[in-house]
């Protein structure tokens, strides 16, 4: 539980200051941070934050890839 939190904050520090991003760049950023993640994992902690209303998912540009920004 207490990894799924840290991993909401960092999501949530990620797209403060750099607006709508996919989940490859946010799983990218990540690691980059030293975060050890996968994209199935960042995928299902984003589907959770979108449920719980912190986050919201859209797509852009017609191609079929998810974008998330922050409500």
């Amino acid at each position: 539980m207490n990894r799924t939190v840290s991993l909401e904050g960092e999501i949530k520090s990620l797209l403060s200051p750099y607006g709508p991003l996919s989940v490859a760049f946010i799983t990218r950023f990540l690691n980059e941070r030293g975060f050890e993640c996968t994209r199935q994992r960042v995928e299902r902690t984003l589907r959770r934050m979108v449920e719980q209303k912190k986050v919201e998912s859209f797509y852009t540009n017609g191609n079929k890839r998810k974008h998330y920004r922050l409500r």
